[in-house]
């Protein structure tokens, strides 16, 4: 399950718009939710897609509710694509999209005991009889549906956003634990399972340890490891990595037995073959449900696999139907998280990194301690202030946390323990890369190094775009980009393209076969097309979901860099904020020199072309169209290529400026906001008839 998102303790987020705000909402407040938002998606991409997060859970929380409580002060502030009302991150450009029949939505948490209680509280008043709960480990993994036609596995997808998915059919069949086929005579028409693909404590230590003797990046935690096995293009790397596999939900079922209770439901899965975890109890109150979560707190490092926290749900399914939804999490579960694990240990030294963008970062380096089931020997201090504020010092003992996920972080000294006259840390002034001043704007909490020449910027920017998020460039790793920038191959991205077998050979630790592989695979990666060469450029706030958006509605890198602010605001999914930096990117000379070199080396700097075909008459034009819930003869995206197909646009959030909102199975908030707004609702049969024929005359 991995990071759950917490859509607040307050109720459904999805409702705020419709509450009063409690004042006016000034510019400095509309500008930190503004920069949450950004700062929020960044860090789901990071996590859901790219599997290199920054943060903790713990510190992604805190931001999160932040601009929950902003939302719910000033509801006029909650946008369609906040944070706050969707689950997950978008899905990865390297898979086909699946669109969900049921969308997979993410649940809310609590983090003590009070919170259950009240969660309790508010559950018990929306039904009138007893509540039997279940409880079950909280997997750090990756969510999974499973879709069974006539008993055989003809798909399996990630969740992605909760709407769409990745297709991962070939890397899941690779998993034993899952059947191919389930087992019993009278398999249901059609069946889609819910569970956790996740790698066992001694199958990431094998892993890590062939990593090792490889020489190739170790993974920091399971659950990354999980997620990159899966995430694989080639089938035979995830099978390798010993995946297993627990269901705990059904989405859509077609045939089989009427089922009253999670835990029948269970036990039929099993009954066909799917593995459900043991540790699953029945709870009968409220009570019990706390004694568990204590219980699995107490178990959490000796079940052989990572958890983070515990799941509770509603036992009954009809209760359940009665509690409903918010706009993008059940009532009738919570996700129990664990608090952050905390150890002491020695801080030998405070150094500070240079990131692409020149963003000058302070870590620990620590006596390497065990802590949240891994061995830490760095750790985050964010910035200048936190050093500060935290006031630690080289030669403290200090506690580290580590909220379940990668990045570890100091929480403060134990003064007791504090050595006599020990010196405070101070920022340095100059770039530890280059010896350039660095600087600190003022309002902004963090240091830069502005010499766009310097080594360590140049060799993060060039890891970054041929990284698996980006250009996708096979053994393009830092060791080599650094190897590659000490031997004048590279001095930016551009260059990556000028690389040949005869120029790599020479190089030490580089025979001729691995010279060959990797030129083949940045010949490969001049494909991967415009979004990701957008991502890859690292512009500031485009991350794959705006870089998708600008390559979508924009078509050529020539029309992106030469759009103006207002043309670049006007597509759909970018802001005023990501407009901003994209104008700011392309005005930078050096920038536009690393784009002359990617066209003069033949790389695909276009989108794929979705719009009008010949055959196709244009009866949409002027028409803008909202989807929600499932299609049977369409998916999402057939759905949008071909209302685009005939002029019309798709847009993902319903306004009095809605021409038509196209209605599915399992529909979300987006139906009700129509039926308030009067805004036309089409069923998929009236929407199938109005792509052969057209609206009709005088339709909105």
């Amino acid at each position: 399950m991995g990071r759950v998102r917490h859509s607040g303790g307050r109720g459904a987020v999805g409702n705020l718009a419709s509450m009063a705000d409690s004042g006016r909402v000034d510019d400095e407040t509309a500008a930190r939710a503004a920069a949450l938002r950004e700062e929020l998606r960044d860090h789901n991409e990071r996590y859901f897609l790219l599997d290199d997060p920054i943060i903790s859970d713990a510190e992604y929380d805190a931001l999160l509710r932040e601009l929950i409580d902003l939302e719910a002060e000033h509801p006029s502030l909650v946008t369609a694509d906040s944070p706050t009302q969707r689950p997950g991150g978008a899905p990865s450009a390297t898979f086909a999209p699946v669109a969900h029949v049921v969308p997979m939505l993410s649940l809310d948490n609590a983090f003590t005991a009070e919170e259950v209680r009240a969660w309790d509280a508010r559950i018990s008043r929306l039904v009138p009889d007893r509540i039997v709960f279940v409880g079950e480990p909280k997997l750090d993994g990756l969510a999974i549906s499973l879709l069974y036609e006539d008993g055989r596995l003809v798909r399996a997808a990630t969740r992605g956003d909760g709407v769409t998915g990745d297709d991962v059919t070939a890397n899941v069949a690779t998993i034993s634990s899952i059947p191919k086929r389930l087992r019993g005579a009278a398999a249901p028409r059609r069946l889609e399972v819910r569970g956790e693909v996740f790698m066992p404590l001694d199958a990431f230590e094998e892993l890590n340890r062939r990593q090792g003797e490889a020489e190739e990046r170790l993974f920091a935690n399971p659950r990354n490891a999980a997620a990159g096995s899966l995430r694989q293009k080639d089938a035979r790397v995830t099978a390798s990595r010993a995946l297993d596999f627990f269901g705990y939900q059904l989405g859509v079922q077609e045939g089989g037995p009427t089922l009253r209770s999670h835990h029948e439901m269970l036990s039929w899965t099993q009954d066909l073959g799917l593995p459900v975890n043991q540790h699953i109890r029945s709870l009968a109150d409220i009570d019990t449900v706390i004694d568990f979560c204590e219980r699995m707190l107490e178990q959490r490092h000796g079940l052989g696999y990572e958890i983070d926290g515990a799941v509770v749900k509603v036992d009954d399914l009809a209760q359940r139907a009665e509690m409903g939804f918010t706009s993008r999490a059940p009532r009738w579960a919570i996700a129990y998280k664990f608090p952050p694990e905390e150890k002491t240990t020695r801080l030998n030294g405070i150094m500070v990194s240079i990131g692409r963008t020149g963003r000058a970062t302070p870590f620990a380096l620590l006596e390497p301690v065990f802590v949240g089931g891994s061995t830490v020997g760095l750790a985050t201090l964010h910035n200048q202030d936190e050093v500060a504020r935290k006031d630690v010092r080289p030669g403290d003992v200090v506690i580290v946390r580590k909220a379940g996920d990668v990045i570890p972080e100091v929480v403060g000294p134990v003064l007791a323990k504090r050595p006599k006259r020990l010196r405070r840390w101070t920022f340095p002034a100059n770039c530890p890369a280059c010896g350039s001043p660095l600087v600190r704007l003022e309002g902004e909490s963090d240091h830069h190094c502005v010499n766009l020449e310097c080594p360590e910027q140049r060799v993060q920017r060039i890891v970054f775009f041929a990284g698996r998020g980006a250009m996708d460039v096979e053994g393009l790793g830092e060791e080599r980009v650094r190897q590659f920038v000490d031997a004048g191959l590279l001095r930016d991205a551009g260059d990556i393209y000028s690389l040949t077998v005869e120029r790599l050979v020479p190089l030490e630790r580089l025979a001729a076969r691995s010279a060959e592989n990797l030129v083949a695979s940045i010949e490969a990666s001049k494909t991967q097309g415009l979004a990701r060469v957008l991502v890859g450029l690292g512009i500031r706030h485009v991350g794959p979901t705006a870089a998708q958006a600008l390559a979508r509605a924009l078509g050529h890198l020539d029309r992106v860099e030469h759009a103006s602010v207002e043309e670049l605001t006007a597509v759909d999914g970018v802001g005023p904020i990501i407009a901003e930096s994209v104008a700011r990117f392309f005005a930078v000379a050096g920038n536009r020199v690393v784009l002359d070199k990617l066209r003069h080396a033949g790389v695909d700097l276009s989108a794929p072309q979705r719009g009008a075909a010949p055959d196709v008459p244009v009866v949409l034009g002027g028409y803008t169209f909202v989807l929600t819930g499932g299609l049977e003869s369409l998916t999402r995206e057939g759905a949008e290529e071909a209302i685009e197909a005939r002029g019309g646009k798709v847009t993902s959030s319903v306004s009095k400026k809605t021409s038509f909102v196209v209605v599915g199975e399992n529909p979300g908030t987006k139906l009700a906001k129509a039926e308030t707004l009067g805004v036309p609702i089409l069923g998929e049969a009236a929407f199938v008839q109005l792509l052969e024929d057209g609206p009709p005359e005088g339709a909105a």
